[in-house]
């Protein structure tokens, strides 16, 4: 996949687009990505997906508290590239481009600068100034232009209505199952390890301390987690804790993401890593100190062993 910002200078061949905030990549959309292929190819041309960088909730703050992504950009990218598109075109999004109607934005950056031939819409797709970007709200906008809509049917999950607000709500409440049964995959997290106080190794289990790659990004529920780990390449089981450490840090106000890694030695300091949550076991907990602590920890690896 060809990873393209919308001012660069580049040539698409018969375009077939998509355009969406593709935040979560989730099964609703991956239901979209595979007609997208399917009709490029049978139109001749390349599988084309626009998508809006920074999330338009952040750019123009529609939220009280602050707004969080399932995906980063480059888990974004990731999570499109695995779905087979040919392009991805990113506009950076600004206020400017939030004032523009929907069919000035679809002249301007579909027809003009991509030349798109065919446009896939959702059953529910809405973008642009209003959210009047709908498959109705587009036919004269098509008609002018000389470009075909192609509208999908509904999306049918087994799990519910999948939305990536359903997915944000699932895990701000633990519910990692129901999450990943909604996206298709386990949620995951980048970031990179960080040097912490050491005391976890003391007790015979070694953390690396997480720092999230983007400000941005949505954390789960406090509590302890079994993850899978990707680290230098190679796949690791462990066990995670998201929290304030309430048993080592008892006036601490600074949340911490620790992982153990099953079989793992050795400092991996300003290392890249993708934490992939499996399950949550439990809520954080204080104990009376660092024996009984450990003594829970041993519970947790066995528990978190059987899960993975």
């Amino acid at each position: 996949m060809k990873v393209r910002f919308i001012d660069e200078s580049f040539e698409l061949k018969r375009p077939v687009a998509t355009i969406g905030i593709f935040d979560g990549v989730h099964t609703g959309h991956q239901f979209i990505l595979d007609h997208l292929r399917k009709q490029a190819e049978v139109h001749g041309g390349e599988s084309v997906v626009v998508t809006l960088w920074p999330h338009p909730r952040i750019v123009l703050n529609k939220e009280m508290q602050r707004f969080q992504v399932l995906h980063s950009r480059d888990e974004k990218i990731r999570e499109l590239e695995r779905n087979g598109i040919d392009q991805l075109v990113i506009v950076p999004f600004s206020a400017e481009i939030a004032s523009l109607s929907v069919c000035d934005f679809v002249q301007k950056y579909l027809v003009d600068r991509l030349g798109v031939e065919v446009l896939l819409m959702g059953y529910d797709n809405h973008f642009g100034k209003d959210r009047m970007g709908d498959p109705e709200g587009l036919k004269m906008c098509a008609e002018k232009n000389k470009f075909r809509i192609e509208k999908l049917p509904e999306f049918s999950s087994e799990f519910g209505k999948v939305s990536s607000t359903n997915i944000r709500e699932a895990i701000l409440i633990g519910d990692l199952v129901k999450a990943s049964q909604m996206l298709g995959y386990h949620y995951y997290l980048s970031g990179t390890i960080v040097e912490g106080n050491h005391i976890g190794r003391k007790m015979g289990f070694p953390t690396a301390n997480i720092h999230p790659m983007d400000p941005y990004k949505l954390i789960p529920l406090n509590g302890v987690y079994a993850i899978r780990t990707e680290l230098r390449g190679k796949l690791y089981k462990g066990m995670l804790n998201i929290g304030f450490r309430p048993t080592i840090d008892s006036a601490s106000a600074v949340k911490t993401i620790e992982a153990h890694l099953f079989g793992v030695t050795g400092d991996f300091y300003d290392e890249h890593v993708v934490i992939h949550f499996v399950k949550r076991v439990r809520d954080e907990m204080r104990f009376s100190g660092l024996e009984a602590l450990k003594e829970q920890l041993e519970k947790d690896k066995i528990t978190i062993q059987q899960i993975l």
